[in-house]
């Protein structure tokens, strides 16, 4: 007898849908045969699937059994096809009923006892699903809160398999997985660093809250122990809460790569790779590609402190994503595209030793040594970073200083009241925040004074300004503005924002 079952595979961040259809012969000798281009994990399901249907007490046929995963163009990679295969072939074999087979999709590892695991990428077959009208989701105990995020499917958690085949024969039926309402689930969170535990550098705060409210890209430059580190450290504290869309996105990637614990991902990321790190685990990559730390910190945060200190070559692969927020890898088997609009933090010493310009201790570093260490860093690369910010050594008096600084919740709130502001007024538009802004956009909704373009001009031909500098000013001007309230951009905010451009070294 033939059955068919519906499950599914990802490619890139996209889940496609695939057919396992189960035959049983009735002649034939007794083999066990899979196709449709398999990997190693999806050809030992064969072993899985048997050894767990008879530990469930029920037969496995002794007949040939051809399984076939349609469209079979495409590769088939890991455990999920487990749960799928053993359901068709019992399926096939008369043993359950084919009643729900044709509106379910069913996804998840086998354990030799027939218990079911978890697998990756689920967010992303549950939309799949829901595209093609299937609402009946079948899927792992510890999968349900993550596919629970979209709306309008009946999510059935599966412990077993024998819970599985008695409710598929309608004699036990399992209670399906109520929806989560996205809004209900944000709590508040404990940040392990606060703006108001950082002693002075009132400047570089500024800075970082500007950063915050319009997504710019930061590069903090300052001597060791100045506070560099916990500045950033403390960043995610002040960043606004995220939106139901943006956890969707940042959830699917997180589980594609399966690294999601409690369902779903709520807080904004904060990525922090050592400076060891590839080409590949930065971008991403690999013979079959998957996302790297760049998309992992994608509506969040990629910290890279030493800065410098990572490959040249590995920092010149951010330049294309910076202004993009995606990253295409392509291989010869096809491109696969990534998001990753992420906000770079970026902190460095000014020389090797780290002292130079330290107003008690000597730098020891020679003039050669000093210029090799800046050339690490290239002048495309540092141009699309928008607020270059010079941290000095804290001064003694506030060190001691008793008295508490802002804290973070008061600065969030803040940032919040200026990301309202931006979302009204690109409420007909893809992009979120300024720093998103394009030349179109930039030409459509920010409007400066005549004293203001004046200045601009004057800056322009003075600082040699090039044309992404110029928008960048603009943009991070109209952040300066939205804190104020202001409607148009007046010469005081593009003052400020030509401060945070990078000096001459």
């Amino acid at each position: 007898m033939l059955a068919k079952v519906f499950s599914g595979a990802t490619i890139g961040l996209d889940g496609i849908l695939i057919d396992v259809e189960v035959d049983v012969a009735n002649r034939g000798f007794p083999t066990f045969n899979l196709v449709g281009l398999p990997n190693k994990a999806v050809d030992e399901a064969k072993d899985r699937v048997r050894t767990a249907i008879v530990n469930v007490d029920f037969e496995m046929p002794d007949s040939r059994i051809t399984v076939n995963l349609a469209p079979a163009d495409i590769p088939k990679e890991g455990s999920s096809f487990d749960l799928p295969i053993a359901i068709g072939i019992l399926a096939a074999s008369g043993m359950i009923k084919k009643t729900l087979l044709n509106n379910s999709l069913f996804i998840g590892e086998l354990s030799l006892e027939g218990k079911l695991r978890k697998v990756p990428g689920v967010i992303s077959l549950v939309q799949t699903a829901k595209s093609k009208k299937i609402i009946n989701i079948f899927l792992p105990l510890e999968n349900a809160q993550e596919a629970a995020l979209i709306s309008g499917l009946n999510i059935y958690p599966v412990y077993d398999l024998i819970e599985l085949i008695f409710h598929l024969n309608e004699e036990k039926l399992i209670t399906s997985f109520p929806p989560i309402d996205i809004q209900s689930l944000k709590q508040e969170v404990v940040y392990e660093f606060d703006f108001s535990e950082v002693k002075g550098q009132e400047a570089a705060k500024r800075a970082l809250e500007i950063a915050a409210a319009g997504m710019h890209n930061v590069h903090l430059k300052g001597v060791p122990g100045a506070g560099k580190t916990m500045l950033c450290r403390a960043f995610p504290s002040i960043l606004p809460p995220m939106e139901k869309e943006e956890i969707l996105e940042v959830t699917k990637i997180y589980s594609i790569l399966g690294l999601i614990n409690q369902g779903f991902i709520l807080t904004r990321p904060f990525r922090s790779p050592h400076h060891t790190t590839s080409r590949i685990g930065l971008i991403g990559g690999g013979t079959n590609p998957l996302p790297g730390e760049i998309s992992l910190a994608h509506r969040g945060v990629l910290f890279l402190d030493e800065f410098p200190e990572f490959p040249r070559f590995v920092l010149e692969s951010l330049r294309q994503p910076l202004e993009d927020g995606i990253i295409t890898i392509s291989r010869a088997a096809g491109s696969l595209t990534f998001p990753c609009r992420f906000l770079l933090l970026a902190a460095s010493n000014p020389c090797p030793c780290g002292y130079l310009g330290h107003p008690k201790r000597r730098c020891h570093c020679l003039p050669g040594t000093i210029l090799k260490y800046h050339k690490r860093l290239s002048g495309p690369l540092l141009d699309r970073i928008d607020l270059h910010i010079d941290v000095p050594q804290v001064e003694e008096e506030k060190l001691i200083d008793s008295a508490s600084a802002e804290s973070s919740e008061t600065i969030r709130q803040r940032i919040i009241n200026a990301r309202s502001r931006q979302q009204k007024r690109f409420i007909n538009t893809r992009i979120k925040t300024n720093g998103e802004m394009t030349p179109k956009e930039i030409k459509k909704f920010c409007q400066l004074t005549s004293e203001a373009t004046n200045l601009l001009k004057q800056a322009i031909s003075r600082l040699s300004l090039s044309a992404r500098s110029y928008f960048k000013i603009i943009k991070i001007s109209q952040t300066i503005a939205d804190f104020e309230d202001a409607e148009k951009i007046q010469v005081r905010f593009i003052a400020e924002a030509l401060q945070y451009r990078a000096k001459e070294e």
